[in-house]
């Protein structure tokens, strides 16, 4: 697709659409091996509680009733912590997509609901949705752990993990928890995104190696979920090139070990989360799989994407 034809894709596709195009080959990774460290396995067991919002086919409904399609949706969903800032900043923000299709999409979706209405929405649909999985779980103490970890958390440099700090927590356990969720999702992506900076790398060139480190087919991913033009895509399979990373279309061993260590540094960055969570870290993480697994039986995550 063309920069017009993907973005009319983006402004329409709705929740079915979407969960519909995993079955195509390359369109989404495949589940993480097992985690190896502490950081990791917190990744993985927050991720299907921490992204209801963006998962949920109620709260999809619901929000397309605002005028809303599902890549809308999820771009305002993260992007409300922010504020009210212009397209270029949000653009920076969600750096690894086409910038072009991040302003357009987000300048679509603002004119279509207000902030205020948005979040009012979005949350008392989430957080429904939520209840219908887990029913009447006790989640207080998880909650309590986990937000004991967030206080931990360091914020510098870390714009959309900030910005969702810095909204009003829900009232409810279960809003509290996919709360808490999304903020670990967020901090551990916006300290990723830190880490490929400073390596040297762009947002499309650390897209391709990333899907050759996964074991995809090079830039089916890269176009389809994060917007970029061939032309993009093949100048940064020769920056990947010229470095040593690729060759012929595949991960280098050089190219793996950097990406190995690029996730290395990652997990060091939220480590003072999992520290602050102290001995309360195993059961939580323990009860949080069952709760993400269930949340995961309902069809609300990428299938076949949990690793929990």
């Amino acid at each position: 697709m063309d920069f017009e034809e993907l973005l009319a894709a983006y402004l329409s596709w709705d929740h079915e659409t979407v969960m519909a195009t995993f079955e195509m080959p390359g369109s989404w990774p495949p589940p993480p091996p097992p985690a190896t460290t502490p950081a990791r396995r917190l990744r993985d067991v927050t991720g299907p509680i921490g992204e209801h919002a963006i998962w949920s086919a109620h709260t999809n409904q619901v929000l397309a009733k605002l005028g809303l399609a599902y890549v809308p949706a999820y771009l305002w969903g993260r992007a409300v912590g922010l504020g009210d800032p212009s397209s270029a900043t949000v653009a920076a923000a969600f750096a690894i997509y086409d910038p072009r299709l991040v302003a357009a999409v987000y300048e679509h979706a603002r004119r279509q609901c207000g902030r205020a209405g948005f979040v009012a929405t979005r949350d008392e649909a989430t957080i429904a949705s939520l209840s219908d999985v887990l029913g009447d779980a006790d989640v207080a103490s998880a909650v309590a752990v986990l937000r004991r970890g967030l206080d931990a958390a360091d914020g510098s440099g870390r714009m959309l993990f900030a910005g969702l700090r810095s909204l009003d927590w829900p009232d409810s356990p279960l809003g509290q928890l996919w709360r808490a969720c999304a903020l670990v999702r967020e901090h551990r992506g916006d300290s990723h995104m830190a880490v490929w900076v400073a390596a040297g790398f762009g947002p499309v060139a650390i897209n391709l190696l990333t899907e050759l480190w996964f074991g995809m087919p090079l830039g089916v991913y890269t176009a389809l979920r994060r917007g970029w033009s061939e032309e993009a895509i093949g100048a940064a399979v020769a920056e990947l090139e010229r470095r040593g990373l690729v060759a012929g279309g595949e991960i280098t061993p050089a190219g793996r070990q950097l990406r190995d260590e690029l996730e290395d540094r990652t997990d060091a960055l939220e480590q003072p989360i999992v520290d602050a969570m102290g001995d309360d870290f195993e059961p939580v993480t323990r009860a949080l799989d069952g709760w993400s697994a269930a949340v995961v039986a309902t069809g609300a995550f990428p299938p076949g994407a949990y690793a929990g």
